[in-house]
C-alpha cells in the first residue's frame, strides 16, 4: 500500500512539473510576441475602483501606392511600416514591376507616394516622363537621392524636413536642408518642382 501511495505522489509530481513547464512556456511566448492579440496594452484610467487593459492607440501613416502594383490607391499603414507592407495591401507586384527600382525595406512616412516603376521606365513611376521634374512634396528618399549632388543622407533630411513642416512652397526651400547650399540649389534648378 505504501508503495502504491508513493507511485501516485510520483505521477502527481511529474504532472506538475509538465503543466509548469507548459505555462512558463506559454508566459515567455506572450512576453517574447507581445499580446495575445499581437496589440500592445496598456492600463486605463481606473474608473470605479478598478483598471481595465485596453488596447493601446496605434498611430497611422497614410501612403499612395502608385505605379506597377495590382490595386493602386491611398492606404493607411501603422506608423513604422515598410515600403513591403504597402505594396503587399495594394495587391503585390505586377509582372511589369521593376523590383530593382523600388527599396521595399525603406520605412515609410505619413504622406508620402511610393511609386513602384514598370521595367522598361528607366525607373521613372507610372505616369511620369522620363526627365520630369521630381516633386520635393512627393518624392521618396530613393528618387531624391537620384537626383545630382544629392546622397543618401541628405535625402532623408529632406524626407525629414517635409513630414515636420510639410510640402515645400518653393525650390528656395531647399536652403533650409542643412548641406543643400547655394551653388546645390542652382544644380537642382529644372529638375525638382514644390
Amino acid at each position: 500500500m505504501i508503495a502504491l501511495h508513493s507511485v501516485e505522489r510520483r505521477r502527481t509530481a511529474a504532472l506538475a512539473v509538465i503543466g509548469l513547464l507548459v505555462l512558463a512556456l506559454l508566459l515567455r511566448h506572450t512576453f517574447a510576441h507581445g499580446s495575445a492579440a499581437g496589440v500592445p496594452l496598456q492600463v486605463a484610467p481606473v474608473v470605479g475602483g478598478s483598471s481595465v487593459a485596453a488596447p493601446a492607440a496605434r498611430s497611422l501613416v497614410v501612403v499612395d501606392v502608385v505605379g506597377a502594383v495590382r490595386r493602386p490607391g491611398v492606404y493607411r499603414l501603422p506608423s513604422g511600416s515598410r515600403v513591403e507592407t504597402a505594396v503587399a495591401r495594394a495587391g503585390g507586384l505586377t509582372a511589369h514591376a521593376d523590383l530593382a527600382a523600388v527599396n521595399l525595406a525603406a520605412p515609410l512616412a505619413d504622406g508620402e507616394q511610393v511609386v513602384v516603376a514598370a521595367r522598361g521606365t528607366g525607373g521613372v513611376g507610372a505616369g511620369a516622363a522620363p526627365g520630369a521634374p521630381v516633386s520635393l512634396s512627393t518624392a521618396t528618399a530613393e528618387q531624391l537621392d537620384a537626383l545630382p549632388g544629392i546622397g543618401p543622407v541628405t535625402a532623408q533630411k529632406i524626407v525629414d524636413y517635409r513630414q515636420q513642416h510639410g510640402g515645400f512652397a518653393s525650390v528656395a526651400d531647399l536652403d533650409a536642408i542643412p548641406g543643400i547650399g547655394p551653388a546645390r540649389l542652382q544644380n537642382l534648378q529644372g529638375l525638382v518642382v514644390p
